[in-house]
């Protein structure tokens, strides 16, 4: 059912995940990426990540707050670089930030094994799965990056690091789901979390769509299988089952959004939907709320309703929130998926929360229909009732 029809859309004030770029470059020519800077050298400055630190210190004392490193490559701005970047959030803070990084795995060595280790950061990484399944992520030679990668994880494994792993699926297949599943099972990761392809940023081909319910109902069957990695997908809608079935999914559709924003190498701030960093429209200009050199990141958030293009967006969650019945599901999904499959922000459904979040709840519930029919190809033993939420 659809939730909290007719009521606005807010953001709250601060963020339990902020994203930093600490370059813009990255050592891969990914088929897919949507990054528009990806090829030119930039590296966040010192004074930049002072003044994320000012702020995310300030929210820790109210909730948890991760930092995620992300996009370019972080690893190529250098393991020097990177540990000064660090050293700038005050590790001896009673309530200290937490770091991840996201990263194609090809430039880790044993010292940057130690340092992640040392400074207890959070490490995923991007493959897309075995053989040509991770052709599309060739390096800047064309030459095939997944030998480097699995070579970064084994060094990931032999320092005792956890990682979690993130895959880009272009062809979702029942049979990819299954090549998948198992390989990040046999990789021992902690995690697996599936980004099917998106017509995003510089990336203009179109994603997925009618196929997505079959790949998603092969990924739930090799899960229930053997369910020793947690996808992250599965569990964001597994919490929005919980709170359907506990009666409170009126009470998270109506939460204020977290902004999620993304503070740029040369501290722009894009105050929501990061992945609309880098880009602009001939309507609102730069998707951006400022520049941390001329104002605090408390106060850019703070203003950002007041831009013509965050009202925009804004107005799009409300218009999922009036019209979908998936709403308390997705929450009004992601304003640069919206912008860039239709050039507005304040539009509803689009082919990636079509095939990424209705066609996998849609795969996840033919395991949970008692009348579930098993599909050719689920693996043995996967018939019937389904995970419970």
């Amino acid at each position: 059912m659809a939730h909290g029809r007719g009521v606005g859309a807010c953001l709250a004030a601060t963020s339990p995940l902020v994203f930093c770029q600490p370059t813009t470059l990255c050592n891969l020519d990914c088929a897919y990426c949507y990054l528009p800077e990806r090829t030119e050298r930039r590296r966040m400055s010192v004074e930049v990540a002072d003044a994320v630190s000012t702020a995310v210190s300030g929210w820790s004392r109210l909730h948890p707050v991760r930092v995620l490193w992300h996009g370019g490559e972080p690893l190529a701005t250098g393991l020097e670089h990177f540990s000064t970047l660090l050293d700038r959030f005050e590790p001896g803070h009673p309530h200290p930030v937490r770091h991840a990084v996201q990263t194609n795995a090809t430039l880790i060595d044993d010292a940057w094994c130690e340092m992640l280790a040392d400074r207890g950061v959070e490490v995923t990484v991007s493959i897309d799965g075995p053989g040509a399944d991770n052709a599309r992520r060739p390096d800047r030679a064309g030459r095939s990056s997944t030998e480097r990668t699995l070579a970064g994880i084994g060094r990931l494994r032999s320092h005792g690091v956890p990682f979690g792993v993130l895959a880009v699926v272009s062809d979702p297949t029942p049979v990819a789901a299954e090549r998948l599943y198992r390989f990040v099972r046999d990789l021992e990761a902690r995690a697996l979390g599936v980004n099917l392809a998106e017509h995003k940023g510089v990336h203009r081909r179109p994603g997925p769509r009618a196929e997505a319910a079959d790949f998603w109902a092969a990924l739930a069957g090799a899960w229930r299988a053997d369910p020793v990695v947690p996808i992250r997908d599965f569990d964001q809608a597994f919490g929005y089952l919980r709170d359907e079935l506990a009666g409170t999914a009126d009470d998270r559709a109506g939460r204020p959004f977290s902004p999620l924003p993304l503070i740029t190498w040369d501290g722009d701030v894009v105050p929501l939907s990061p992945d609309l960093a880098g880009f602009s429209s001939l309507r609102h200009g730069p998707f951006t709320a400022g520049n941390l050199r001329d104002a605090p990141l408390d106060t850019l958030l703070a203003h950002a309703p007041e831009l013509p293009w965050v009202r925009e967006a804004l107005d799009g969650i409300r218009n999922c929130r009036i019209t979908c019945d998936h709403f308390a599901y997705c929450r009004g999904g992601q304003a640069a998926n919206k912008y860039f499959e239709t050039g507005r922000l304040d539009t509803t459904v689009t082919d990636h929360c079509h095939s990424s979040k209705i066609q996998l709840m849609e795969g996840l519930l033919r395991h949970a229909r008692p009348d579930h029919r098993p599909h050719p190809h689920d693996p043995p033993g996967t018939q019937g009732p389904g995970p419970q939420p």
